[in-house]
């Protein structure tokens, strides 16, 4: 009877050293890409890889055509205020289906931790510091995966 619990254990030991296959590093692969070639002025690149609304790219942009998701993200980066920042870490916070929800954090061009905050006229709306933000990334039907959420914005 020894030798089989002996067995028995060194198959469960062995068991655990086998890699585990990570399915989600596609999808945080993808929303760092999104944000690096957003911030490299890649804009055609970006669009390639955004799955989300337009519309308020497109309420901040009236006098651009509103199906040029090019220029809308140029706008959005440039002028708008979208803080177009690469990521600084992205870590999985839940998988269900085919959404991925990832916290993420962003750096500055000066590579320190991207801060929003705090805000500001003792309303209940004010909110602290943050520096970690939500972002979802989808894997579509034709099995393409697409960020969700826009950039952070800074008016």
């Amino acid at each position: 009877m020894t030798i089989m619990r002996l067995f028995i254990l060194i198959v469960i030991l062995l068991g655990a050293c086998v890699p585990v296959r990570d399915d989600t590093e596609p999808a945080r692969q993808a929303l760092v890409e999104f944000f690096d070639f957003l911030n490299q002025g890649r804009y055609d690149d970006a669009v390639e890889l955004y799955g989300g609304d337009y519309e308020v790219l497109t309420d901040h942009n009236s006098s651009l055509d509103p199906s040029d998701n090019v220029a809308l993200w140029k706008n959005a980066c440039t002028i708008n205020g979208a803080q177009c920042l690469p990521v600084r870490t992205a870590t999985l916070e839940k998988n269900v289906g085919d959404e991925y929800l990832f916290i993420v954090e962003f750096s500055n061009p000066d590579g320190t931790l991207f801060v929003l905050g705090p805000c500001c006229d003792g309303s209940e709306t004010d909110f602290p510091p943050v520096s970690q933000f939500e972002y979802r990334v989808q894997k579509t039907t034709d099995g393409r995966l697409v960020v969700l959420d826009l950039p952070i914005y800074v008016p």
